[in-house]
């Protein structure tokens, strides 16, 4: 699927969280939104996802502006994972796994269990409380839920935030074998700028709702005179004048 990002601001109370942003989210592209906190990642990720209404501006998925009367034509084809975001904690994991996926009206939905939880080895803990789970199973968890409908857009908030770096890299991992398999398009906000680097092939630097720099790992390296992306977004950050 493709994205395109039109003029989008919000504005809360009189604060802009996300000031006149525009941006392309090409088809089967991982494209990296970093930005310090409190930057408008996740608002902007609310208004792609139809939850939070901008202010002004538009968002189109594959031509269908999400905020039209169409957008249910194309919520069956997009899902989100985040940590931060805990499914229902008294539902075993099959439980909430067979939620989602009715929701989504997804067919032979025992099988795309069975086939998710073991790839993202789940199975032994498939009737246990989702409130009982480790931080790493949860996250598995929630990936599965994420990608229980075979999405074709996918937003990914922090996916291996508080992992280990055994149970990180495994997620990591599977994220790029899924998309090597997959025809998808992905999202991802993180921290982790060694997971930016390594799964992203396109990375938007957002500071203080704007989009303050944008390109290929490498090229924005270069552009900021820094030895790897870690030091490219810390420059971006403590700068006191925007990038135009």
């Amino acid at each position: 699927m493709e994205v395109i990002v039109k003029n989008l601001s919000k504005e809360f109370k009189n604060n802009l969280a996300v000031d006149k942003i525009n941006f392309q989210l090409k088809n089967n592209q991982t494209l990296g939104l970093l930005g310090p906190n409190g930057c408008g990642k996740t608002t902007t990720i609310g208004m792609m996802l139809g939850l939070i209404k901008p202010t002004i501006g538009e968002i189109f998925i594959d031509g269908k502006d999400i905020n039209s009367n169409k957008r249910y034509e194309l919520l069956s084809k997009i899902n989100f994972a985040s940590p931060y975001v805990e499914l229902p904690k008294k539902l075993s994991v099959k439980e909430n796994l067979e939620v989602y996926g009715r929701l989504y009206g997804v067919e032979d939905l025992d099988n795309r269990i069975d086939e998710i939880s073991r790839e993202l080895k789940l199975i032994n803990f498939l009737n246990k409380k989702t409130g009982e789970l480790s931080s790493g199973q949860k996250n598995r968890v929630s990936l599965a839920k994420s990608l229980i409908n075979k999405p074709s857009l996918l937003f990914l908030d922090e996916p291996t935030a508080s992992l280990d770096p055994d149970v990180g890299d495994f997620v990591r991992t599977y994220i790029e074998d899924y998309k090597t398999k997959n025809d998808i398009t992905i999202l991802l906000a993180s921290h982790n700028m060694s997971e930016v680097e390594r799964l992203c092939d396109n990375i938007i630097m957002m500071k203080s709702g704007k989009i303050v720099d944008q390109g290929i790992c490498e090229d924005l390296i270069s552009r900021h005179g820094r030895k790897n992306l870690e030091e490219t977004f810390l420059k971006i950050v403590r700068e006191k004048n925007e990038i135009s």
